[in-house]
């Protein structure tokens, strides 16, 4: 039989009108039935070639029809651009889901999990001891209100045996000090600051008596000693070196202005404990967040089978997504150290209302390290996770549990009847008039505070130790707190001019190097993503940077006392970096306190030292760091007459003021 063929340009020309017809039809079913099955595309994903039926061997060739040519219609351009975004998507969250699964194979609680060495604990009490030695030493001088211990301790004395502030008469210092505080008014008096330090004040004076002026400073005294043992404790937890634990308490027992409030009965001292102790609260929170996220990286939930999957309705699909714990992570349970955080903040605003920054700063502080721990376990979308599971319970956990607590600490004001303003929503009315009887206190304590807050924005009277935010860091412009000038033969004096002077400066060797310590947090943090030193520069934040939006009103450095305790952690970090790590291959006859981490063999010579050998260069930062504390130490001594208000000639005295601005 003769077969027969077309011409070359008639088999052309139906080749090209069918491809023509065939994507036609493709189109038209792309576009009418929108949920069959689209045609295989090429992807990024890997291919099982043996179940594969498009890479079998014994596959038929694809009859999959050619692209259309350019000169089709306008309707591909929308679907093609769609499979290609999907396709893109589709390839971004493999990546995503493949890297979280190495890092959830490779996650571990890490440092959280190291003990202390058993000897570190008594260290540390033996620190807190000394410091507490420190403090009590002659601390009823001098028996006489100073600064503003006028304020404070005559409404601590108050606040203790009425349960609100009352007014004192003229002149009420010269009889308080003479042991004679009868002479106080019945009439309210308006403070500006909540109670609760006042509150821990008169505790001391309750104690001692109002005659006796070591129990007006008697609680600062305690509060500021125990803070000593709760640096050590942060220090520790953040750096699991049981030397720096040690090394942090010592700095912050011999700074002077830490030292200058432990002995002066003002309310900033409490803040600083409170805000600290919260810190504190929320690193043990963050070691029982990494267990936590340690054993569900174990062993995470599997997914559904393919069947099930497969065969659920979109409903099930979208909730099963939003539940999965692979996405999103575990839902982190209670979380008790977050919410003895929250207490501690609250307590920190019931002595002063700058604690709202700290609960603020510590707030976000929370958020940003719980996204960066989920993304460490293995979390696909860890913000995503966080906000999903946590967000608000731990909102709950901290805010309202703060804002609670610290109406708690107006309880005295409260229960009374006749504190300041405390009738005000009886005497005007207005919408509060509908609240029950036993809330009518609510608007009179609103009134209160809007009154208060007035106060202190408004607040710029010229002061001669008034100070700018910016010198702060450098302790630029110190506060005296006490100084008196006998003449030869008076309180002592063996010379014609003595001088008598309490002054609330920092040590000077650790605030002389603060701003370059925190310089370098600053950069590891940034370029090494240093988790500490940005959780330091929180501390920081929060107890330095809001004074900068007051920097119009009458501020002093010895609102610094509340940062003191975040600048001596840098200092410590940056001791710690400089004391470096012994090469691998040095010989470490025992090592109980963790000092000789494992680095990589450098060359050079090698000191030859007692139990190990380690490096020139390694021995000569070690030494410079035993220098910096030998340092800091002499400088404390030296400093010791201006701390305690020793007499001294007038030339010893003038020797110490290192800065025009410190006199």
């Amino acid at each position: 039989m003769q077969s027969t063929s077309l011409p070359a340009h008639s088999r052309r020309t139906l080749r090209a009108g069918w491809e023509h017809v065939s994507s036609r039809t493709l189109n038209l079913t792309i576009m009418t039935h929108p949920e069959d099955p689209q045609a295989p595309r090429r992807s990024t994903d890997p291919v099982d070639e043996s179940t594969d039926p498009a890479h079998s061997p014994a596959a038929p060739a694809s009859t999959t029809p050619t692209a259309a040519p350019a000169s089709a219609t306008p309707t591909t351009a929308a679907p093609t651009k769609l499979m290609a975004r999907e396709r893109r998507a589709k390839h971004r969250e493999s990546v995503r889901a493949n890297a979280a699964a190495i890092r959830r194979r490779s996650f571990t609680a890490g440092m959280w999990t190291t003990r202390a060495p058993i000897w570190m604990w008594p260290v540390l009490l033996i620190i807190t001891a000394i410091g507490a030695v420190l403090r009590l030493f002659h601390l009823e001088f001098p028996h006489r209100l100073i600064f503003d211990e006028t304020y404070y301790v005559k409404d601590a004395y108050s606040v203790f045996k009425f349960g609100y502030e009352r007014s004192w008469p003229e002149n009420a210092d010269k009889a308080f000090n003479a042991g004679d505080p009868s002479v106080i008014e019945s009439t309210p008096e308006y403070v500006v600051h909540p109670p609760l330090g006042k509150w821990l004040i008169g505790a001391g004076i309750h104690l001692f008596g109002a005659d006796d002026s070591f129990g007006w400073r008697f609680s600062v005294a305690i509060i500021g000693t125990l803070t000593i043992f709760l640096m050590g404790f942060i220090a520790w937890k953040l750096f699991r070196s049981a030397f720096f634990a040690c090394v942090a308490a010592g700095l912050l027992s011999i700074d002077g202005e830490h030292f200058v409030h432990s002995r002066t009965s003002l309310l900033d001292i409490i803040l600083m404990a409170f805000v600290l102790l919260a810190f504190a609260f929320i690193v043990l929170d963050r070691e029982f967040v990494t267990k936590r996220l340690e054993k569900w990286a174990k062993a995470p939930p599997s997914s559904p089978p393919a069947e099930a999957a497969a065969t659920s309705s979109a409903r099930d699909r979208r909730s099963s997504r939003r539940g999965d714990p692979i996405n999103f992570g575990p839902r982190l349970g209670v979380r008790p150290w977050l919410i003895a955080a929250g207490i501690s903040l609250g307590l920190a605003m019931g002595v002063k209302w700058s604690g709202l920054y700290a609960l603020a700063a510590f707030g976000i502080l929370v958020v940003a390290w719980d996204v960066h721990s989920r993304h460490r376990a293995g979390v696909v979308h860890p913000w995503l996770g966080m906000f999903i599971r946590d967000s608000v319970p731990a909102f709950l956990k901290l805010v309202p549990v703060a804002v609670l607590t610290y109406v708690v600490t107006w309880t005295g004001w409260i229960r009374s009847d006749d504190a300041w303003d405390r009738q005000w929503a009886a005497e005007n009315t207005g919408w509060w008039q509908a609240l029950p009887d036993w809330l009518q206190w609510l608007p009179s304590l609103a009134h209160y505070h809007y009154t208060a807050y007035s106060f202190h924005v408004d607040l710029d009277s010229e002061h001669p130790y008034m100070s700018n935010p910016w010198g702060w860091i450098v302790q630029w412009r110190p506060t005296s707190f006490f100084y008196e000038s006998p003449d030869r033969g008076s309180m002592g004096c063996a010379v014609d001019h003595c001088s008598s002077a309490i002054t609330s400066v920092g040590n000077p060797v650790i605030w002389g190097l603060a701003p370059i310590a925190v310089l370098i947090a600053l950069v590891a943090w940034i370029i090494r993503r240093d988790v500490r030193a940005g959780v330091i520069l929180a501390g920081l934040a929060a107890t330095w940077l809001p004074w900068f939006a007051y920097q119009e009103r009458t501020i002093f450095t010895f609102y610094t006392i509340v940062m003191v305790p975040f600048v001596v952690l840098a200092f410590t970090y940056c001791l710690t970096l400089l004391w470096g790590r012994v090469p691998s291959s040095a010989a470490v006859v025992s090592d109980p306190a963790g000092f000789f981490d494992s680095a990589p063999n450098p060359r050079g010579p090698i000191f030859a030292g007692r139990g190990t050998r380690i490096p020139w260069s390694l021995f000569g930062r070690r030494m410079t760091v035993g220098l910096i504390l030998v340092a800091a130490i002499m400088a404390f001594a030296y400093f010791w007459p201006i701390y305690t208000g020793e007499v001294i000639p007038f030339d010893a005295w003038n020797d110490r003021m290192w800065n025009v601005t410190w006199r």
